[in-house]
């Protein structure tokens, strides 16, 4: 099926468009929309103006937008209509939705899909968060945290490049403070510098971190690819 995937840069993201192409796939383009701030409880939001060098990596168009609102109907009009210009310029049949288990962000890309009569696939869908995050690592996904914002995970972890090591120490963290081992609620945000489907990696040259005691984030402010 020819397909665009909602690219954020994150690894689920990312990962999403790696299954999808192995089960067969033909992904066509990128669609990323810039939300207003990190207020919005829809989209992801650090970073991601490095999505750019992600798609040139992946050699992929990416058709982009930003939102004048924070507020998740206007980002649903924004993604309907970038939506629209993919089915239209690429001939897209579907999109990819990188979710694992979040039905809040699923049923708002159906109701969306549906208007443009769109399939969703969704390759993450339903599986364990242990197994999918070793997963990551045993397929040679390179990324770093790029915000936190749960009890029990600091600002040690913002720019931090997730090992096996990692994922064994965030498992107890998750159970002690009980949020998502795969960080599905926000309670952390990625950025893929490395994977099978990039040409060239992401070299970070300048970052500034920030940290008010509970919530960080890990801004790049200039990358390359090498």
């Amino acid at each position: 099926m020819k397909l665009a995937a909602l690219f954020s840069g994150g690894k689920d993201s990312t990962f999403a468009v790696y299954k999808a192409k192995q089960e067969g796939h033909d992904v066509v383009c990128l669609v990323t929309i810039f939300p207003l701030s990190d207020e919005s409880q829809f989209l992801h939001y650090p970073n991601l103006t490095m999505t750019r060098l992600q798609a040139q990596s992946m050699k992929l168009p990416q058709l982009s937008s930003h939102t004048i609102s924070d507020d998740t109907k206007i980002e649903l009009v924004e993604l309907e209509f970038l939506l629209g210009q993919a089915k239209q310029v690429f001939g897209i049949e579907g999109i990819i939705h990188g979710g694992i288990l979040s039905e809040f962000q699923k049923n708002h890309f159906e109701s969306v899909c549906n208007k443009l009569n769109l399939k969703i696939i969704s390759p993450l869908w339903g599986m364990d968060q242990k197994q999918y995050m070793k997963k990551l690592i045993e397929s040679d996904f390179k990324f770093i945290i790029t915000s936190v914002s749960s009890d029990g995970l600091d600002d040690s972890w913002l720019g931090r490049e997730i090992t096996t090591n990692d994922i064994d120490a965030l498992e107890k963290l998750s159970s002690k403070y009980r949020f998502n081992l795969s960080f599905e609620g926000g309670e952390a945000e990625s950025l893929v510098l490395n994977c099978p489907l990039f040409a060239s990696p992401l070299k970070i040259i300048q970052s500034n971190k920030t940290w008010d005691g509970y919530r960080g984030r890990f801004e790049i402010t200039e990358a390359i690819l090498e």
